[in-house]
């Protein structure tokens, strides 16, 4: 058995998705991290400028059930 594999319940032998991300980005650990901190920003940028306006419409946000009386 692998070191700390049976001490938390979720870990099943895999790393998951961000440590993949992780080792495959270049450079050393500020290089990495400056490169996730512009793609964070990249993801954030697109979801605000193009994601939400696209899909405001689609969402009930805007049907109220309160009568005017």
């Amino acid at each position: 058995m692998a070191y700390g594999v049976g001490l938390v319940p979720w870990y099943d032998g895999r790393n998951g998705m961000y440590s993949w991300i992780w080792r495959h980005l270049p450079g050393n650990g500020w290089v990495r991290a400056l490169i996730s901190l512009v793609l964070i920003t990249v993801v954030v940028y697109v979801l605000f400028q193009y994601v939400f306006p696209w899909a405001e419409p689609l969402l009930p946000f805007n049907d109220v059930t309160v009568d005017n009386q």
